[in-house]
């Protein structure tokens, strides 16, 4: 792509700060995508695995790991419909996931809770030949008032 056309896009994509660029399904976490992920993080703390303990514990049930949270994150966009509000642009080959500048939890997910995201795209800019942007993510949960997560997520938009 030229530097004229990643300008245009640069620009295309501007104009499109502080506009909601997707919004996901609901998405269920059970108690057995807890468990494996547990498995793969050996990360095996009782309020994340142990039900009988966890009911009785501080949260009155299991939750999820705040990183499982975060990992799930990005596939649930793709889980919405096709018909998503995702921003693509004409020539664009991928889209890369840069990391994160900030990550908070502000409330726990309980085993068979419903969660999906939000997306709002806040800042775009031009860096190492690709547009890089940060989209304020959160992480609603169903009938919570406080989402289980709001992040600040970088791609990159690799042309």
């Amino acid at each position: 792509m030229s530097d004229a056309n990643l300008k245009n896009a640069l620009e295309l994509m501007r104009g499109r700060i502080g506009e909601q660029t997707s919004q996901s399904d609901w998405f269920e976490i059970t108690q057995q995508r807890i468990n494996d992920f547990a498995d793969v993080t050996m990360d095996h703390q009782w309020i994340h695995v142990d039900v009988a303990k966890a009911e009785q514990g501080p949260f009155g049930a299991p939750i999820a790991h705040g990183h499982l949270t975060l990992s799930i994150m990005g596939h649930l966009p793709k889980a919405a419909d096709a018909d998503s509000q995702a921003i693509r642009i004409d020539g664009q080959k991928l889209g890369i996931n840069y990391g994160f500048d900030k990550v908070r939890f502000p409330s726990p997910v309980p085993a068979g809770a419903r969660l999906r995201t939000t997306s709002t795209l806040k800042r775009v800019e031009i860096k190492g030949g690709m547009i890089e942007t940060m989209n304020e993510v959160v992480v609603e949960v169903e009938g919570q008032s406080k989402p289980a997560c709001v992040a600040e997520s970088l791609g990159r938009m690799v042309f």
